[in-house]
């Protein structure tokens, strides 16, 4: 028999998978409603020329993931419709979308528009991957749950004891309390699975050697579980009596010495106040200065004025800087619309 509660989970995933099913959920309620609105819409479209598009814009995160959202007020054989619209899909873009209003032949108040049909495929595989890999996510911690499960039914059971080498992945101390994960990496036949278990005050891993720079521990396969069980140094998670631990630790006490070892963090020499507080200067002043340069080749080198986020950069300027900014864009796109931070009261000619 061992001791009950030796494999435990890390709390993290109690918390991190109803984040991932959510998550999971609300990606593909939120995007499937509208991926197959455009999919109607696309078998038989329609673009409006009368139509109207109202706050109108897109926003790109991480570089390339892109919403965009728009209000169309159109009308269609004597009937008007008002229509929320919004579309995501990855793209690598700068400036400004055109599109226009498009609805369905068939079901007109179904209306879309055409960037969301010219990215219809992008949009499709973009919320498959994301939900299969918010979904695989899911599946492989439920399913790490089960074998947990599974494994601390079967310690409930006697059954033979195979010893094995496993390999001390990490470990943590929280107060006097050992956190340890550890893999069956080590042995001839290795699995490859892994496990955490956490030592009360006092009690430490039993190792026995080292590999690649790893602590070794031993640990013990308990039947058929699908787990192995990394045993302490005074083989308390065994259920023995004290003769039979004292003769079972003879062997282990002459070939490893009295003090068996133990988990010892390598400490690493930090750094000091004032270089921590000079790299993190440094860093803002790299940032800083990469935002100026960015912000001066759009003012004077980009090829749109309705590049993003660089027009937002330059709407966040002070009033010196944005207004000599402004006038080097004018000088470039001065017979064209305004961009933002630019733009007069009318939101169309140049301030």
């Amino acid at each position: 028999m061992l001791a009950q509660g030796v494999i435990s989970m890390p709390r993290a995933v109690y918390f991190s998978l109803p984040i991932l099913i959510g998550l999971t959920v609300f990606m593909a309620v939120s995007e499937t409603p509208d991926i197959l609105r455009d999919w109607t819409i696309n078998q038989n479209p329609v673009v409006l020329d009368s139509g109207d598009i109202r706050d109108g814009k897109c926003s790109t995160r991480k570089g390339f993931f892109t919403s965009c959202s728009a209000h169309l007020n159109y009308a269609y054989k004597g009937q008007n419709y008002d229509k929320d619209v919004e579309i995501m899909f990855v793209d690598i873009h700068a400036g400004d979308y055109e599109t226009d209003l498009v609805i369905s032949a068939d079901h007109p108040e179904l209306a879309t528009l055409s960037l969301g049909l010219e990215k219809l495929w992008n949009r499709i595989i973009t919320l498959a991957v994301f939900v299969a890999l918010l979904g695989g996510a899911c599946i492989a911690m439920i399913f790490q749950l089960l074998r947990i499960w599974r494994v601390r039914g079967q310690l409930r059971q006697p059954a033979q004891l195979v010893p094995v080498p496993v390999e001390i992945t990490t470990f943590q101390r929280k107060g006097k309390r050992l956190t340890v994960t550890y893999a069956d990496k080590v042995a001839n036949r290795w699995t490859g699975r892994a496990a955490h278990t956490r030592f009360e005050p006092g009690e430490q891993p039993l190792l026995v050697g080292e590999k690649g720079g790893k602590a070794v521990g031993l640990a013990v396969w308990h039947g058929k579980a699908a787990l192995p069980v990394l045993l302490d140094q005074r083989l308390e998670r065994i259920d023995m009596t004290a003769d039979e631990r004292a003769r079972t630790l003879a062997p282990l006490t002459a070939e490893l010495g009295s003090h068996p070892p133990e988990l010892v963090a390598r400490a690493k020499k930090g750094l000091s106040v004032l270089a921590r507080l000079a790299r993190f200067f440094l860093v803002i002043l790299l940032i800083i200065g990469g935002l100026l340069g960015y912000w001066l080749w759009y003012v004077t080198s980009a090829g749109s004025q309705f590049t993003s986020p660089a027009m937002d950069l330059n709407n966040m300027m002070p009033a010196p800087l944005n207004r000599w900014g402004c006038d080097q864009l004018k000088k470039r796109f001065g017979d064209q619309r305004a961009p933002f931070g630019c733009v007069a009261s009318d939101y169309t000619s140049w301030k």
